[in-house]
């Protein structure tokens, strides 16, 4: 009789595991279009957790229907699974804030499950590995961001006509000029207004890298480096392109031209700034060894060196039209008593030509000497 029980018992639980089994692998398949919303993978964690959850109870309420090899043999299985469909399902989402809350998600699930015994380590892992997906979609977000500043920029410097429209600029932007604010109003700024904006954007950026970086379990340095390393991708790539497209547009000016050599002039002398604005955020001081450096100052320095290229080229063309258009008696027998209509139209061309170098930065000039 004892035989008998003990047998039949054997086979139920050999049974039982053998049919949690297989409604594990129905509850670990994710729907085909759980990546759309984020309702589809809530739902997918839900089954998961409800699972593991009354496997653990089962565990602790009877004797031998599961053990302890069997569930974690169980939960092997299922991370492997869970993780596979996650890489597969968080690569065709091009939300950032899609991301963020998925991953807001994950790191739910796995406290929960953790909070039952079950390792998460390799779910950690994986969300270093969305991550940089996440900083992806954030990159591809800020080239829109930047390409509408700078297609929607006048090139012209921003007036103010009282103080507290100076003291909001300077706000939103770290400039100090002394001889500026001796100036009576109204006075200008010598950058245009896609300076402050870029600038605000680019720590916009640097707060949505921090917030993937929340509940990670990462240390403070960490965090920086990959802060640093995602702001460095910002710059010499996305705002690097968004710049070098405007500048090599075609029916970019000479004004416009002359004021982004000034706005990155400006926009290079802030990184030093935006070096101390994550240094305050993660405290990790910038001469930490292993610390990531801004590469903002290259990014600045190649447009600008693109726009006085493209300066130096237009101005060519521009005189080469000149004088191909003019007609002039290059054959005149005596010297007249004024000035040949030839100078007197190439100086005024000159003239006004040159008038938009005039806000140019004395260390920029020399890149132009040969025209004056």
């Amino acid at each position: 009789m004892l035989l008998g029980t003990s047998g039949a018992r054997e086979t139920f639980e050999n049974y039982y595991r053998k049919q949690r089994r297989k409604q594990a692998r129905l509850v670990l398949q994710p729907p085909s279009n759980m990546h759309e919303t984020l309702d589809g993978y809530r739902k997918y964690f839900n089954q998961i957790v409800g699972f593991f959850v009354v496997e653990d109870h089962i565990l602790h309420t009877t004797q031998g229907l599961v053990n302890r090899a069997y569930i974690d043999e169980l939960w092997e299985m299922a991370l492997s699974k869970t993780i596979a469909a996650l890489r597969t399902h968080s690569s065709y989402c091009s939300d950032p804030s899609l991301v963020l809350d998925l991953k807001n998600l994950i790191v739910l699930f796995a406290d929960t499950l953790q909070g039952y015994g079950f390792p998460v380590n390799q779910l950690f892992d994986m969300l270093l590995e969305i991550q940089d997906q996440y900083s992806e979609t954030l990159l591809k977000k800020w080239s829109g961001v930047f390409r509408h500043i700078l297609d929607s920029d006048n090139y012209s410097p921003i007036p103010v006509t009282n103080e507290e429209v100076y003291k909001k600029i300077v706000g939103q932007f770290p400039f100090q000029d002394a001889e500026l604010e001796k100036q009576p109003f109204p006075k200008k700024f010598p950058f245009s207004e896609f300076v402050p904006k870029v600038y605000n954007q680019i720590k916009e950026f640097i707060y949505a890298c921090l917030k993937f970086s929340e509940d990670l379990h990462l240390s403070s340095t960490e965090v920086d480096d990959m802060i640093r390393k995602s702001t460095n991708l910002l710059l010499t790539r996305t705002l690097s392109n968004c710049l070098q497209n405007v500048i090599k547009r075609k029916n970019v000016g000479l004004t416009e031209l002359v004021q982004i050599i000034i706005n990155t002039t400006h926009l290079e002398k802030s990184c030093k700034f935006l070096e101390e604005f994550i240094t305050n955020i993660t405290n990790v001081l910038p001469e930490t060894v292993h610390t990531t450096k801004l590469y903002g100052t290259t990014t600045f320095k190649d447009a600008r060196h693109a726009a006085e290229e493209e300066i130096y080229t237009n101005l060519n063309q521009k005189i080469d039209q000149f004088l191909q258009l003019a007609d002039y008696d290059w054959m005149a027998m005596e010297p007249g008593s004024k000035a040949s209509d030839y100078l007197v139209d190439l100086i005024g061309f000159l003239r006004s030509t040159f008038a938009v170098f005039t806000h140019l930065p004395v260390s920029h000039l020399h890149r132009f000497a040969f025209f004056f």
